[in-house]
């Protein structure tokens, strides 16, 4: 199947965007059956909308700790309490494999 460049007004700002043949072939093989009704910029404004914006696109807030193990510092994606072991990457994979 032959696809060719489309334009299409976004129904957010009314715009007038091109759908390419290129883009038209990856929504085919994607299995997408509808064509985008909004242009990229718009597309890309409601992606917080749609995942959240609290922590998409942001990065995770990282704690300093010293590894029960090896003594290493090192950080990790929460608090430590003191009340359990911290470990680092390393060593949490000797502690912790196959998981």
């Amino acid at each position: 199947m032959s696809f060719q460049d489309k334009s299409i007004r976004c129904s957010d700002c009314g715009a007038t965007f091109t759908f390419s043949a290129e883009e038209q072939e990856l929504f085919q093989s994607r299995g997408y059956t509808n064509e985008p009704k909004r242009c990229p910029s718009c597309r890309q404004a409601r992606k917080p909308e749609r995942y959240g914006s609290s922590s998409y696109g942001s990065r995770r807030q990282m704690f300093p700790a010293k590894c029960a193990q090896c003594g290493k510092d090192t950080e990790v994606p929460f608090e430590p309490r003191g009340n359990k072991p911290v470990y680092c990457s390393d060593c949490y994979r000797t502690v912790r494999p196959n998981r």
